[in-house]
């Protein structure tokens, strides 16, 4: 069921229980964490109890989501927080039990994660003519659909990621690549059926599969998804211009240094980046996928030989990248995966060792990329300008309490990402 990820053309490779459903056991026991670091965020109580069905009920409004961090507009002369995004492409749960491994690792690390969806992995193969992707005959797909185990469990994960904080996006439906029909060659109308479609699948699960029986997803999925992944980072304009009409608040199908971002086409550019590959004289994009094909070529299962060094230079290139903001321009380290088995896993061990050595750190935050957009929403603009004159791995030549010194403005009540105001 995964997922290939090819980077975009023309870029260098060197550069992929229903009866108490919101409190379903999900790691809502967080003593021991505060100590950790007394900078991060609170997060938000549950909400109560509050479960209205929308549609067949494959998907239902349970309250706000729990668990996700009030977003805080930066004193003057306060250092930003560095956040790191790790997520997912085509996530989906199957035998190999890895969405449930990395939200274990997620739990136990203080991060949350951004899980970018298949709408396909909703869809049961004998429903398949009901997707009728652009440009290809109705029930096509790259990737394959899906059976109702491994949509149960995929719902299953679902469900529990989002009631521990996580969030879900979309990676979209079919995952066509290149030419003769790719993503990169659709239209803005083409876009927007394609993300109907995606949207389609997560809300009708159940009677697609006729588990009706089942507990629904406890989100409404129309106001959940708010940014994706385009497959193979490709089609990105056309994509965004769709997008953008949508509702969207956010895109990271680019590649771009570890500088702070800016909005494009009315949404934040949240690219993945360019961070050092250890024994080579280019750098290499944070991503998976990109590491391999550097190493072992389109051959996912290469040498056994040097597959534990293969998994030690992506787990050194992000920790040296994380270090390079970390102690520099404090820009946001973005991260892409998927689950997959590639030259025996040894890139899924790296990933869960970056979690680990840096989630818990002093003034670090592992968030969703609806996390930082809602803490980028709460900023003042005149100091994120001033961050994004910092270059690689810059730090403020008089500190940062020096650097950011000016006086924002207070944050507007109201202001976009900033939480409500209790009455």
């Amino acid at each position: 069921m995964a997922a290939t990820h090819r980077i975009a053309a023309g870029t260098v490779i060197a550069a992929v229980c229903v009866a108490s459903l919101a409190g379903c056991g999900t790691g809502a026991d967080n003593s021991g964490e505060q100590a950790r670091d007394q900078e991060k965020a609170k997060p938000a109580p549950a909400p109560k109890n509050v479960v209205r069905l929308i549609g067949d009920g494959s998907t239902a409004y349970t309250g706000a989501q729990p668990h996700l961090p009030r977003p805080e507009r930066m004193k003057p002369g306060e250092k930003p927080p560095q956040f790191v995004v790790f997520s997912w492409d085509g996530a989906g749960e199957d035998s190999q039990r890895l969405f449930s491994h990395f939200r274990k690792v997620a739990k136990e690390n203080d991060a949350t994660m951004t899980y970018f969806l298949s709408g396909v992995y909703l869809l049961p193969e004998e429903k398949r003519d009901l997707y009728r992707p652009p440009q290809h005959s109705p029930g096509r797909s790259d990737i394959g659909f899906n059976d109702r185990r491994g949509i149960a469990d995929t719902v299953e994960q679902l469900r529990l990621a989002w009631l521990e904080g996580n969030e879900i996006g979309t990676h979209f439906n079919g995952h066509f690549c290149g030419s003769g029909g790719g993503v990169g060659e659709w239209s803005v109308a083409e876009w927007k059926d394609e993300i109907v479609q995606a949207k389609s699948f997560v809300k009708t699960w159940k009677t697609n599969t006729g588990m009706k029986n089942a507990a629904p997803l406890p989100f409404d999925y129309d106001k959940e998804l708010v940014g994706a992944r385009t497959p193979c980072l490709e089609g990105q304009e056309n994509f965004m211009k769709a997008a953008r009409e949508l509702g969207f608040r956010y895109d990271t199908s680019g590649v771009n240094n570890q500088v702070w971002p800016k909005k494009k086409e009315g949404l934040w550019d949240l690219s993945m980046q360019l961070v050092p590959f250890p024994g080579h004289s280019f750098e290499q994009l944070t991503m998976d996928y990109n590491f391999m094909v550097n190493q072992s070529g389109t051959t996912t299962q290469g040498d056994p030989a040097k597959h534990e060094m293969w998994g030690d230079q992506m787990r050194d290139g992000l920790l040296q990248g994380f270090e390079r903001a970390y102690e520099g321009n404090r820009a946001p380290l973005i991260i892409g995966n998927h689950f997959q088995s590639w030259n025996g896993g040894t890139y899924m061990r790296a990933v869960e060792e970056v979690v680990e050595s840096v989630c818990t750190r002093s003034e670090v935050r592992c968030v969703s990329f609806r996390q930082l957009a809602d803490w980028l929403d709460a900023q003042d603009p005149a100091a994120l300008a001033k961050l994004r004159t910092l270059g690689v791995g810059e730090a403020p030549k008089k500190g940062w309490k020096s650097f950011l010194a000016d006086g924002p403005a207070p944050a507007p009540k109201g202001a976009p990402g900033s939480p409500a105001a209790k009455e």
